[in-house]
């Protein structure tokens, strides 16, 4: 028998896409699952956010508000690790927003924040 060796390049270059390919296929899954852990709807006023934290009591989980950004994390005690974090579209105003855990699945209402008009009138002489 005869064999031959091939230079490493083309070794990589025959190989190099497939591995590609794997890694792509397995971040847009792990994306996939993550976009279907939270439901979001809105209205005029409200955005409310739905997600799924089985195992985890009120009392263990911390949620932040920073601007249009939700930060949602398990405490360190928790028997189940979850952090996440969300930006919306708009700034949160966070006396009008509220968090209900019930059966598992964590609700925020959260209000948004009326930008206040700057328009002033010019009177005419």
């Amino acid at each position: 028998m005869f064999y031959a060796t091939t230079p490493a390049s083309l070794h990589r270059q025959l190989f190099s896409p497939a591995g590609r390919s794997l890694e792509r296929f397995l971040s847009e899954a792990q994306l996939a699952v993550r976009q279907k852990s939270c439901v979001m709807e809105q209205d005029d006023k409200s955005y409310t956010l739905s997600f799924d934290v089985p195992g985890i009591a009120k009392d263990q989980l911390n949620i932040s508000i920073e601007g249009a950004i939700v930060r949602i994390a398990s405490k360190d005690g928790a028997p189940r690790q979850y952090q996440q974090a969300y930006e919306l579209p708009q700034d949160i105003d966070v006396a009008g927003s509220e968090a209900k855990l019930e059966h598992g699945v964590l609700t925020l209402k959260l209000g948004k924040v009326v930008p206040l008009s700057r328009v002033t009138e010019l009177p005419i002489q």
